[in-house]
């Protein structure tokens, strides 16, 4: 087990440093620091309460569920980083690559990508039409974490997952009622 553990540090190791290094140019240095906010949780709660109040009865029910599925989430991810304490990338790497007050909570799931996840995929359950534009956005989301040196990619799979059960558990859970 433990052999395992060190094969995928080194691996989440390579691949932080080769997105966060190797693919560092203007065009990204201006677009992941914006398109990272998607993720945040000023954007989702916007988004969400804004769809809530300005759409009609059949449509507000996509918030309703959205917004049980960033809570639950965002309590999974407040207790997997309690209990999981990983340091960010950009403060145990040395020559990553991040921007300003970067953040110095623990980095294990990513958060940003967790909210995305459980936005974009309460949508294409409700309109699967939607998951050639939703799903891709909250990967770049992920993306963006990565390239900002604020999280590994573990962090970015696990946050996926964690939103995507969230969104199906609210989705289907609140079917039943």
């Amino acid at each position: 087990m433990k052999r395992l553990v060190t094969r995928l540090r080194n691996v989440d190791d390579r691949w932080i440093c080769h997105i966060n290094q190797q693919w560092k140019c203007r065009t990204m240095d201006w677009l992941m620091p914006r398109f990272t906010h998607i993720g945040g949780a000023g954007f989702t709660l916007s988004f969400l309460l804004g769809w809530l109040v300005l759409m009609t009865s059949p449509l507000r029910y996509w918030a309703v569920e959205g917004l049980i599925a960033l809570s639950g989430s965002h309590l999974a991810v407040r207790l997997c980083k309690s209990f999981w304490q990983r340091v960010r990338p950009y403060l145990h790497l040395h020559g990553l690559n991040t921007f300003p007050d970067p953040l110095t909570d623990y980095s294990f799931p990513s958060g940003h990508t967790t909210a995305a996840f459980s936005v974009a995929v309460v949508f294409v359950l409700h309109a699967p039409w939607t998951a050639w534009i939703a799903i891709p956005a909250a990967g770049v989301v992920g993306l963006s974490r990565m390239y900002l040196g604020l999280h590994y990619p573990t962090d970015v799979v696990v946050g996926a997952w964690l939103g995507s059960v969230f969104a199906v558990g609210s989705h289907y859970g609140l079917g039943m009622l």
